[in-house]
C-alpha cells in the first residue's frame, strides 16, 4: 500500500525548472532511495513533499490526502518530518532542547518524555550529552541529533536529506546502521543519498533522477546490477 505517491510534479526556483513531472510511490514500511548526481533534483524532490518548495502541477498524495500545497509547518502534525541536508540543528541550544523542540507537535506528555528516552538509547552519546550545546558536537554527533529530533514528532514517513554528508568512513557505516534499525522500528523512509553504493545497499527500491526527471527505477538489488548505474553511479 502506498504510503507516499508523487504524480507529475513540476518544481521551479524562479525561472529555473528543476523538477519535470517527477512520479514515485512509497509504499509503507519501505526504505526507498532517490540517487542522481549533483543538481539532479533529489533535495528539491525532499523540499517539494515537505512543504518548503510547492509544485507548480501534480499532485503529492500522503495516506490518500492531498498535501502538494499543504504549509511546510502543518506536515509534522501529519506524520512527515525531514532531516534537511546539513543538519540543521539549533547551534545555541542543548540537545535534550533541540529534542524538545523536534516534538512540538505533539503534547508535552509522558509519551514525549519516553520517546526522548527511546531516542537516547538509540543514540547513546546523545544521552551522554543532554546539557551540551549542538554547536559545540561534532558533525556526527550533529546528525544523530537532527535524526533523533526528526524523530521525536513519531513521523510515519522520515524524509533523509544526505545523512552522510561530511562524515568519516566509520560514521557513515553508523547511520546507514541506523537507518536499517528505525526502519525495523516501523519507519518508512526517503532517502536522499550521494552515496548511491550505500543507499542501495539498504534500500528496498530506488529512483534515478537526471536533469530534474526520473530516468530508471528498479529494485534496489537490480538498480545495483546495471551497468549503467555502476559506470556513472558506483563506480565500477
Amino acid at each position: 500500500m502506498a504510503l507516499l505517491e508523487v504524480n507529475n510534479i513540476n518544481s521551479y526556483y524562479g525561472n529555473i525548472h528543476a523538477l519535470k513531472d517527477i512520479s514515485f510511490k512509497v509504499d509503507a514500511g519501505e526504505i526507498v532511495s532517490l540517487i542522481g548526481s549533483n543538481g539532479a533534483g533529489k533535495s528539491t524532490t525532499l523540499k517539494t513533499i515537505a512543504g518548503l518548495m510547492h509544485s507548480r502541477t501534480g499532485s503529492i498524495r500522503y495516506q490518500n490526502e492531498d498535501i502538494t500545497q499543504t504549509r511546510a509547518d502543518v506536515l509534522p502534525s501529519k506524520g512527515i518530518a525531514l532531516v534537511p541536508e546539513g543538519r540543521g540543528v539549533f547551534a545555541s541550544l542543548t540537545v535534550r532542547e533541540n529534542l524538545e523542540l523536534g516534538a512540538y507537535s505533539r503534547k508535552v506528555d509522558q509519551h514525549m518524555r519516553n520517546t526522548m528516552e527511546e531516542m537516547y538509547q538509540l543514540f547513546p552519546r546523545l544521552g551522554e550529552r543532554k546539557q551540551q550545546y549542538a554547536g559545540t558536537m561534532s558533525g556526527g554527533e550533529q546528525q544523530m541529533l537532527a535524526i533523533a529530533r526528526a524523530l521525536m514528532s513519531r513521523p510515519k514517513l522520515l524524509l533523509l536529506d544526505e545523512p552522510s554528508m561530511g562524515l568519516a568512513p566509520v560514521l557513515v557505516d553508523f547511520v546507514f546502521e541506523t537507518i536499517q534499525r528505525i526502519q525495523k522500528e516501523g519507519y518508512t523512509i526517503l532517502l536522499v543519498e550521494q552515496n548511491a553504493h550505500m543507499a542501495l545497499q539498504i534500500a528496498n527500491r530506488g529512483y534515478v533522477l537526471q536533469s530534474g526527471r526520473v530516468v530508471l527505477s528498479d529494485t534496489a538489488e537490480r538498480l545495483r546490477k546495471d551497468p549503467a548505474v555502476q559506470a556513472t553511479y558506483l563506480g565500477i
